[in-house]
Protein backbone atom coordinates (compact mmCIF):
# COMPACT_ATOMS: atom_id res chain seq x y z
CA UNK A 1 0.00 0.00 0.00
CA UNK A 2 1.23 3.96 -0.40
CA UNK A 3 2.22 5.19 3.24
CA UNK A 4 2.39 8.50 3.60
CA UNK A 5 5.31 9.79 6.28
CA UNK A 6 6.08 13.13 7.68
CA UNK A 7 7.97 15.18 9.64
CA UNK A 8 9.31 12.19 12.26
CA UNK A 9 9.41 8.50 11.65
CA UNK A 10 12.60 7.51 12.83
CA UNK A 11 14.45 5.72 9.89
CA UNK A 12 14.77 1.78 11.46
CA UNK A 13 11.20 2.02 11.12
CA UNK A 14 10.90 3.74 7.79
CA UNK A 15 12.96 0.91 6.42
CA UNK A 16 10.86 -1.63 7.64
CA UNK A 17 7.88 -0.27 6.28
CA UNK A 18 9.70 0.17 2.97
CA UNK A 19 9.72 -3.83 2.92
CA UNK A 20 5.86 -4.05 2.23
CA UNK A 21 4.87 -0.95 0.95
CA UNK A 22 5.67 2.00 -0.69
CA UNK A 23 6.59 5.08 1.57
CA UNK A 24 7.23 8.25 0.71
CA UNK A 25 8.56 10.62 3.20
CA UNK A 26 7.85 14.52 3.49
CA UNK A 27 9.73 16.87 5.86
CA UNK A 28 9.16 20.74 5.83
CA UNK A 29 6.52 21.20 3.02
CA UNK A 30 3.68 23.57 2.45
CA UNK A 31 1.14 20.51 2.46
CA UNK A 32 -1.30 23.01 0.77
CA UNK A 33 0.99 23.44 -2.12
CA UNK A 34 3.66 21.45 -3.01
CA UNK A 35 2.73 18.69 -5.59
CA UNK A 36 4.74 16.11 -4.81
CA UNK A 37 2.81 16.14 -1.38
CA UNK A 38 -0.52 16.50 -2.85
CA UNK A 39 -0.12 14.09 -5.47
CA UNK A 40 1.01 11.19 -3.40
CA UNK A 41 -1.39 12.21 -0.68
CA UNK A 42 -4.43 11.21 -3.62
CA UNK A 43 -3.40 7.67 -3.57
CA UNK A 44 -1.89 7.48 -0.13
CA UNK A 45 -3.61 4.38 2.15
CA UNK A 46 -1.96 5.05 5.47
CA UNK A 47 -0.24 8.68 7.22
CA UNK A 48 2.21 8.28 9.89
CA UNK A 49 4.28 10.78 11.81
CA UNK A 50 4.49 13.99 13.66
CA UNK A 51 2.54 17.58 13.48
CA UNK A 52 0.33 16.71 9.87
CA UNK A 53 -2.53 18.97 10.18
CA UNK A 54 -5.11 16.16 9.28
CA UNK A 55 -8.70 18.29 8.72
CA UNK A 56 -10.97 18.13 6.42
CA UNK A 57 -9.58 19.83 2.98
CA UNK A 58 -6.69 16.87 3.51
CA UNK A 59 -8.75 14.46 3.80
CA UNK A 60 -11.03 15.52 1.05
CA UNK A 61 -7.39 15.02 -1.02
CA UNK A 62 -6.95 11.74 0.36
CA UNK A 63 -9.64 9.07 -0.96
CA UNK A 64 -8.23 5.96 -0.66
CA UNK A 65 -6.84 6.82 3.39
CA UNK A 66 -7.52 4.17 5.87
CA UNK A 67 -5.94 5.22 9.07
CA UNK A 68 -3.61 7.90 10.87
CA UNK A 69 -1.30 6.73 12.81
CA UNK A 70 0.26 9.96 15.34
CA UNK A 71 3.86 9.88 16.78
CA UNK A 72 2.58 11.49 19.90
CA UNK A 73 0.21 10.92 22.48
CA UNK A 74 -1.27 14.50 21.54
CA UNK A 75 -3.87 14.43 18.80
CA UNK A 76 -4.98 18.13 18.88
CA UNK A 77 -3.43 18.35 14.80
CA UNK A 78 -6.43 15.59 13.53
CA UNK A 79 -10.03 16.44 12.71
CA UNK A 80 -11.33 13.44 14.24
CA UNK A 81 -15.11 14.25 13.76
CA UNK A 82 -14.41 14.47 9.88
CA UNK A 83 -11.69 11.25 10.18
CA UNK A 84 -14.80 9.04 12.02
CA UNK A 85 -17.41 10.51 9.76
CA UNK A 86 -15.10 8.76 6.66
CA UNK A 87 -14.31 5.64 8.87
CA UNK A 88 -10.57 6.45 8.72
CA UNK A 89 -8.92 5.09 11.68
CA UNK A 90 -7.12 7.68 13.86
CA UNK A 91 -4.38 6.60 16.97
CA UNK A 92 -1.61 8.09 18.83
CA UNK A 93 0.99 6.18 21.20
CA UNK A 94 0.07 6.56 24.60
CA UNK A 95 2.47 5.39 27.43
CA UNK A 96 5.59 5.11 26.19
CA UNK A 97 6.64 8.40 26.52
CA UNK A 98 5.49 9.01 29.95
CA UNK A 99 8.76 8.79 32.22
CA UNK A 100 10.97 10.36 29.12
CA UNK A 101 8.44 13.42 29.85
CA UNK A 102 8.57 13.56 33.59
CA UNK A 103 12.06 13.79 33.31
CA UNK A 104 12.09 16.60 30.96
CA UNK A 105 9.81 18.19 33.41
CA UNK A 106 11.80 17.67 36.49
CA UNK A 107 14.65 19.00 34.46
CA UNK A 108 13.18 22.58 33.86
CA UNK A 109 12.12 22.25 37.23
CA UNK A 110 15.80 22.20 38.33
CA UNK A 111 16.83 23.86 35.56
CA UNK A 112 14.76 27.33 36.56
CA UNK A 113 15.01 26.79 40.20
CA UNK A 114 19.25 26.39 40.56
CA UNK A 115 19.49 28.46 37.66
CA UNK A 116 21.55 26.14 35.54
CA UNK A 117 21.72 27.33 32.04
CA UNK A 118 22.26 30.98 33.31
CA UNK A 119 25.09 30.24 35.41
CA UNK A 120 26.95 27.44 32.73
CA UNK A 121 27.27 30.67 30.28
CA UNK A 122 28.38 32.59 33.06
CA UNK A 123 30.73 30.28 33.24
CA UNK A 124 31.66 29.41 29.82
CA UNK A 125 31.66 33.04 28.98
CA UNK A 126 34.80 33.43 31.39
CA UNK A 127 32.60 35.64 34.67
CA UNK A 128 33.92 33.34 37.68
CA UNK A 129 37.02 35.05 38.65
CA UNK A 130 35.80 35.50 42.26
CA UNK A 131 33.06 33.65 44.80
CA UNK A 132 29.96 34.10 43.85
CA UNK A 133 27.30 36.16 46.06
CA UNK A 134 23.56 36.15 46.76
CA UNK A 135 22.58 37.77 43.41
CA UNK A 136 23.54 34.42 42.07
CA UNK A 137 21.42 32.32 44.34
CA UNK A 138 18.76 30.12 43.36
CA UNK A 139 15.85 28.20 45.03
CA UNK A 140 15.23 25.17 46.68
CA UNK A 141 13.17 22.03 44.88
CA UNK A 142 13.20 19.88 47.85
CA UNK A 143 10.36 20.34 50.73
CA UNK A 144 8.40 23.08 48.44
CA UNK A 145 5.00 22.64 47.40
CA UNK A 146 4.38 21.44 43.53
CA UNK A 147 1.03 21.93 41.61
CA UNK A 148 0.56 19.43 38.90
CA UNK A 149 -2.31 20.43 36.42
CA UNK A 150 -3.40 17.51 34.55
CA UNK A 151 -2.94 14.48 36.33
CA UNK A 152 -3.01 12.05 33.92
CA UNK A 153 0.20 8.82 33.64
CA UNK A 154 2.97 11.98 32.97
CA UNK A 155 1.57 13.60 35.70
CA UNK A 156 1.53 11.17 38.09
CA UNK A 157 5.02 10.06 36.68
CA UNK A 158 5.88 13.87 38.18
CA UNK A 159 3.92 12.88 41.21
CA UNK A 160 5.98 10.10 41.76
CA UNK A 161 9.39 11.43 41.41
CA UNK A 162 8.37 15.53 43.78
CA UNK A 163 7.35 13.10 46.72
CA UNK A 164 9.56 10.37 46.58
CA UNK A 165 13.05 12.39 44.97
CA UNK A 166 12.33 15.83 46.53
CA UNK A 167 9.99 15.17 49.41
CA UNK A 168 7.63 17.77 47.83
CA UNK A 169 4.24 18.19 48.81
CA UNK A 170 1.81 17.40 46.15
CA UNK A 171 -1.62 19.46 45.15
CA UNK A 172 -3.55 18.56 42.06
CA UNK A 173 -6.25 19.80 39.50
CA UNK A 174 -7.52 17.16 37.13
CA UNK A 175 -10.90 16.88 35.51
CA UNK A 176 -11.34 13.80 38.28
CA UNK A 177 -9.60 13.17 41.33
CA UNK A 178 -7.45 10.25 41.13
CA UNK A 179 -7.19 8.14 44.15
CA UNK A 180 -3.70 6.28 42.90
CA UNK A 181 -1.79 9.45 43.41
CA UNK A 182 -3.39 10.01 46.86
CA UNK A 183 -2.75 7.18 47.96
CA UNK A 184 0.72 6.77 46.78
CA UNK A 185 1.95 10.65 47.03
CA UNK A 186 -0.02 11.75 49.49
CA UNK A 187 -1.49 14.27 46.78
CA UNK A 188 -4.28 16.36 47.92
CA UNK A 189 -6.69 17.49 44.67
CA UNK A 190 -7.48 21.38 44.91
CA UNK A 191 -9.29 24.02 42.62
CA UNK A 192 -7.48 25.45 40.06
CA UNK A 193 -6.71 28.60 42.10
CA UNK A 194 -6.11 27.29 45.15
CA UNK A 195 -3.46 25.17 43.34
CA UNK A 196 -2.21 28.11 41.57
CA UNK A 197 -2.10 30.28 45.54
CA UNK A 198 -0.35 27.13 47.13
CA UNK A 199 2.20 26.18 44.62
CA UNK A 200 6.16 26.88 44.41
CA UNK A 201 6.20 25.02 41.55
CA UNK A 202 3.16 25.13 38.70
CA UNK A 203 3.48 22.62 36.43
CA UNK A 204 0.92 22.22 33.24
CA UNK A 205 0.76 19.12 31.46
CA UNK A 206 -2.75 19.02 29.85
CA UNK A 207 -3.74 17.85 26.54
CA UNK A 208 -4.43 20.58 24.23
CA UNK A 209 -8.30 20.79 23.57
CA UNK A 210 -11.29 23.36 23.90
CA UNK A 211 -11.72 23.42 27.16
CA UNK A 212 -7.85 23.63 27.96
CA UNK A 213 -6.87 26.10 25.32
CA UNK A 214 -5.75 29.44 26.53
CA UNK A 215 -6.11 27.89 30.35
CA UNK A 216 -3.78 30.32 31.73
CA UNK A 217 -3.34 33.84 31.57
CA UNK A 218 -3.37 37.27 33.67
CA UNK A 219 -6.09 36.23 35.74
CA UNK A 220 -4.05 32.85 36.74
CA UNK A 221 -0.51 34.45 36.73
CA UNK A 222 -1.90 36.88 39.25
CA UNK A 223 -3.04 34.12 41.65
CA UNK A 224 0.27 32.73 41.61
CA UNK A 225 2.98 33.62 44.26
CA UNK A 226 5.84 36.31 43.40
CA UNK A 227 8.70 33.15 44.33
CA UNK A 228 6.78 30.69 41.92
CA UNK A 229 8.39 28.97 38.72
CA UNK A 230 5.72 27.86 36.12
CA UNK A 231 6.16 25.11 34.02
CA UNK A 232 4.81 24.35 30.41
CA UNK A 233 4.94 20.73 29.18
CA UNK A 234 2.12 20.36 27.64
CA UNK A 235 1.12 22.85 24.34
CA UNK A 236 2.08 26.01 23.67
CA UNK A 237 -1.70 26.95 23.24
CA UNK A 238 -2.99 26.05 26.79
CA UNK A 239 -0.95 29.20 27.81
CA UNK A 240 -1.94 32.88 26.83
CA UNK A 241 2.17 33.36 25.89
CA UNK A 242 1.35 37.19 26.13
CA UNK A 243 0.39 37.36 29.61
CA UNK A 244 3.49 34.72 29.92
CA UNK A 245 5.45 37.60 29.26
CA UNK A 246 3.85 40.17 31.19
CA UNK A 247 3.77 38.21 34.46
CA UNK A 248 7.53 37.82 33.99
CA UNK A 249 8.27 41.42 33.04
CA UNK A 250 6.13 42.83 36.12
CA UNK A 251 7.66 40.18 38.28
CA UNK A 252 4.49 38.38 39.31
CA UNK A 253 6.03 35.35 39.19
CA UNK A 254 10.11 34.21 39.16
CA UNK A 255 10.49 32.29 36.67
CA UNK A 256 9.64 29.68 33.88
CA UNK A 257 10.21 26.49 32.43
CA UNK A 258 9.03 25.85 28.62
CA UNK A 259 9.25 23.15 26.40
CA UNK A 260 6.42 24.60 24.33
CA UNK A 261 5.15 27.98 22.77
CA UNK A 262 2.41 29.41 20.82
CA UNK A 263 4.19 29.25 17.36
CA UNK A 264 6.87 26.47 16.88
CA UNK A 265 10.03 27.25 16.12
CA UNK A 266 9.80 30.45 18.06
CA UNK A 267 10.24 33.90 16.77
CA UNK A 268 13.96 34.89 17.82
CA UNK A 269 12.30 38.52 18.85
CA UNK A 270 10.27 36.59 21.12
CA UNK A 271 10.95 38.32 24.68
CA UNK A 272 11.18 35.02 26.25
CA UNK A 273 14.37 34.52 24.73
CA UNK A 274 15.78 37.40 26.42
CA UNK A 275 15.07 36.51 30.18
CA UNK A 276 17.91 34.89 32.20
CA UNK A 277 15.32 33.26 34.29
CA UNK A 278 13.13 31.86 31.21
CA UNK A 279 14.73 28.31 30.62
CA UNK A 280 13.54 27.38 26.85
CA UNK A 281 13.57 24.06 24.80
CA UNK A 282 12.87 23.32 21.17
CA UNK A 283 9.83 20.90 22.13
CA UNK A 284 11.81 17.83 22.95
CA UNK A 285 9.74 16.46 25.86
CA UNK A 286 9.63 12.91 24.92
CA UNK A 287 12.84 13.31 22.34
CA UNK A 288 15.22 10.88 23.45
CA UNK A 289 16.79 8.14 21.03
CA UNK A 290 14.98 5.28 23.03
CA UNK A 291 11.66 6.79 23.39
CA UNK A 292 11.58 8.27 19.76
CA UNK A 293 12.13 4.64 18.54
CA UNK A 294 9.55 3.46 20.87
CA UNK A 295 7.33 5.31 19.39
CA UNK A 296 8.16 5.07 15.93
CA UNK A 297 7.96 1.37 16.60
CA UNK A 298 4.04 1.61 18.11
CA UNK A 299 3.25 4.26 15.59
CA UNK A 300 4.16 1.95 12.99
CA UNK A 301 2.21 -1.15 14.86
CA UNK A 302 -0.69 0.84 14.75
CA UNK A 303 -0.17 1.84 10.98
CA UNK A 304 -0.01 -1.60 10.03
CA UNK A 305 -2.45 -3.58 12.05
CA UNK A 306 -5.37 -0.84 10.67
CA UNK A 307 -3.84 -1.52 6.78
CA UNK A 308 -4.61 -5.42 7.94
CA UNK A 309 -8.29 -4.83 8.71
CA UNK A 310 -8.02 -5.19 11.84
CA UNK A 311 -8.55 -3.01 15.01
CA UNK A 312 -5.27 -1.27 16.14
CA UNK A 313 -3.74 -1.53 19.85
CA UNK A 314 -3.91 2.37 20.22
CA UNK A 315 -7.50 4.11 18.29
CA UNK A 316 -8.28 7.37 19.41
CA UNK A 317 -11.92 6.99 17.40
CA UNK A 318 -13.26 3.38 18.06
CA UNK A 319 -16.52 4.34 16.82
CA UNK A 320 -15.13 3.70 13.66
CA UNK A 321 -14.41 0.07 14.21
CA UNK A 322 -18.08 -0.40 16.19
CA UNK A 323 -19.35 0.72 12.77
CA UNK A 324 -17.70 -2.54 11.05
Amino acid sequence: MNILAFQRVEKPVLDQLKQNHTVRFFKNVDTTKDPEFLSFLNKTDGIIGLDLNVDQPLINQAPNLKIVSNVSVGYNNLDIETLTKRNIMATNTPGILTDTVADMVFGLILSTARRLPELDHYVKSGNWIESLDSTHYGTDVHHKTVGIIGMGRIGLAIAQRAHHGFDMKVIYHSRTKKPEAEERFQARYASLDELLRESDFVCLITPLTKETERLIGKREFSLMKNSAIFINGSRGRTVVEEDLIQALNHKEIAGAGLDVFENEPIQLDNPLLQMKNVVTLPHIGSSTLETELAMSTLAAKNLQTGLEGKKPPNLINSAVWDNK
